[in-house]
């Protein structure tokens, strides 16, 4: 039985890979003419039909509400959901169970994937059995060669529009937001450059654009005093953000306006249009 049960694995795992070849050599096109859409759609988690029997019946369909037939494939490099549940944990309180994700607490961890040479990418498979009997675990691990490090980047002139709401005082809010922008000002270079701009009621450029080189304590400083206040003007955040990005604008940089927020706009401005 055990063996029927691991042949019956390996089989669905090419069948799966299969799919995964066909799939990406479409290049991800899905218009018309394509090989996507040359196939018929079925619901998500649903398998497509299998050819029948005379009488109109088919094995597939009689396994489908089997727990040893179900499978997942994920393509994917998510780690959100194992960053949360570590930091709820820390915090003394179990994470919401519906954030729990196993594929994103598996890619948070280096799994040490042989990788190619060249552009394809490499399988590689293994499993165990379980308590349960009827149960088996199979791990697909894909792999790509290593990026390449390109050439010097150009300099960043990074504006931060943080929306400073009462909402951002609940915890993993705009403690985390201050925690990374202080770890980010440590890691930037000398000759990069960060504004920061804050919205609650109103906007206010609490930093103008500011090298690091000689100037990271100050914007360790404006960082560090950020605090909530009231409502969300995210409108006004986004208008005078953008003010700020200009006015600091560097020729030859990277220059990026970076939204860090909660919620919905509930105060000025509350249409999307007319943000945008």
């Amino acid at each position: 039985m055990e063996r029927f049960r691991t042949r019956k694995a390996l089989l669905a795992l090419m069948a799966a890979s299969g799919l995964l070849l066909t799939a990406c050599s479409g290049g991800g096109d899905t218009g018309e003419g394509s090989k996507a859409a040359d196939r018929p759609e079925y619901g998500a988690g649903e398998p497509a039909p299998a050819h029948g029997d005379e009488d109109g019946t088919s094995e597939r369909d009689d396994r489908r509400e089997d727990p040893g037939h179900l499978s997942t494939f994920a393509l994917d490099v998510d780690t959100a959901s194992y960053d949360y549940a570590r930091r709820s944990l820390a915090d003394g309180r179990l994470p919401d169970p519906s954030t729990v994700r196993p594929e994103e607490f598996v890619n948070s961890f280096r799994q040490d994937y042989e990788r190619p040479d060249g552009d394809g990418f490499s399988v590689t498979v293994d499993g165990a059995r379980t308590d349960d009997e009827d149960w088996s675990l199979v791990r697909v691990g894909l792999a790509t060669r290593t990026a390449e490090r390109g050439g010097e980047r150009p300099p960043a002139a990074l504006t931060f529009v943080i929306d400073v709401s009462g909402s951002m005082d609940e915890p993993g809010r705009l403690d985390l937001a201050k925690e990374s922008l202080s770890v980010m000002t440590d890691r930037l270079r000398d000759d990069d450059s960060v504004a920061l701009v804050t919205f609650s009621d109103e906007a206010e450029t609490v930093l103008p654009m500011t090298r690091l080189d000689g100037n990271r304590d100050e914007i360790q400083d404006a960082v560090s005093d950020l605090d909530t206040q009231d409502s969300t003007n995210l409108g006004a955040g986004v208008e005078t953000g953008y003010e700020t990005a200009v006015e600091g604008l560097r020729e030859g940089a990277t220059n990026r306006v970076v939204l860090i927020s909660d919620a919905l706009a509930n105060t000025g401005d509350t249409d999307a249009d007319s943000i945008l």
